[in-house]
């Protein structure tokens, strides 16, 4: 089944959502000063919906195991970058067949066709691909519920603002390009993990009727119908009127 509209994804996320993944990851810069002619992959986070447990593959992690000192981490960036995505990989590989909620990975510069080209750049050809059916953007489903201007670009940045503040673990892309080219690779990967466990607020928030955004369509005047104290009002006194209209129908079924 692929969704199609936000009303869909609500609807699923909320019936099963043990069939849902988050996923991020970071690079390096996305413009043409890198080292390769496409940015290498420095971290990934994937975030399992109903569990709330997070899986990372991060270039600082993968070094240790391998036994690379921080000193000769950027000397041996290939092997290591490899080994991160074969680990990836693996994971993806038995759960194609889930649904991949993402923060517009859309295409070769920045996206899951990314992350399949650095595995071949580096000499594989085996990984396994995420149907684009089971991807889901999470920006686009937002801009169908509460319309193209919910708000302000950046949006994740300003999505954060209205709902909690910024994280401070939270980097912007220039940011994490810096910390890169620092060696500051445990600040990247924290970026990286701080932003997959904002989807799964925002996601929660949203089928819940309690994202704050800038929109004012009729989608957000239901969600703050149903989230207000009257609404809830309403439901209690509806519950109430029932129980003694069920027990004069119980009367009349009993005596006739």
């Amino acid at each position: 089944m692929t969704i199609v509209n936000s009303k869909e994804f609500i609807r699923e996320v909320k019936h099963t959502p043990q069939n849902f993944y988050i996923i991020h990851y970071s690079c390096q810069s996305l413009n043409d000063d890198n080292d390769g002619l496409s940015p290498r992959i420095t971290s990934i986070a994937i975030l399992h919906l109903s569990t709330d447990q997070t899986v990372s593959f991060s270039i600082h992690a993968i070094a240790e195991e391998l036994g690379i000192s921080r000193d000769n981490i950027h000397q041996r960036l290939d092997d290591i970058e490899l080994a991160l995505l074969g680990k990836f990989n693996e994971f993806v590989r038995d759960r194609r067949d889930r649904y991949w909620i993402h923060w517009n990975m859309r295409n070769l510069t920045y996206g899951f066709e990314h992350l399949e080209h650095r595995y071949r750049v580096l000499g594989k050809t085996d990984m396994a691909v995420i149907p684009v059916e089971r991807r889901i953007n999470l920006n686009d489903i937002l801009s169908d519920r509460y319309g193209s201007g919910y708000v302000a670009d950046p949006r994740l940045k300003s999505l954060m603002n209205l709902n909690g503040g910024i994280h401070r673990h939270f980097l912007t892309g220039a940011e994490e390009v810096e910390a890169f080219k620092s060696n500051e690779f445990i600040k990247m990967h924290n970026s990286t993990l701080c932003k997959t466990g904002f989807y799964k607020k925002v996601i929660d928030k949203l089928a819940q009727g309690k994202l704050k955004t800038n929109a004012k369509g009729m989608g957000v005047l239901i969600d703050r119908l149903f989230e207000s104290r009257l609404a809830k009002t309403i439901a209690l006194a509806s519950a109430l009127i029932s129980v003694p209209i069920s027990v004069y129908q119980g009367f009349i079924w009993l005596t006739t």
